[in-house]
């Protein structure tokens, strides 16, 4: 059985390189990448302690389920404003987005 360390090892790692994806990138889409690889990291967290904790109860799976739905529609509102915003402005540069006026 793998112990519990390694998953938190590998979701905080994962959830470092999409903080760093955030952080360090221009373009929106990459952006959206970076959050959507920190709700993956959340979603090994909740799987991995439901596991080792309260595996005979379906709460950490819901909550999975739960996140992954979020995530769904994160990307979804994300990338369809992404291709409104290109279609008004041609960038997606999230630098250049600083106004709500064209």
């Amino acid at each position: 059985m793998i112990p519990l360390s390694w998953y938190l090892f590998v979701a905080a790692a994962l959830f470092s390189i999409g903080l760093y994806g955030v952080l360090a990138r221009r373009n929106a889409v990459a952006i959206l990448m970076g959050v959507e690889l920190m709700l993956n990291a959340v979603n090994i967290n909740l799987v991995a302690f439901w596991r080792y904790r309260a595996p005979d109860q379906p709460v950490g799976l819901a909550w999975a389920v739960f996140v992954l739905t979020v995530a769904a529609a994160e990307a979804a509102v994300g990338l369809a404003l992404i291709i409104s915003i290109y279609r008004h402005r041609d960038s997606v540069v999230a630098e250049e987005l600083d106004s709500l006026k064209n």
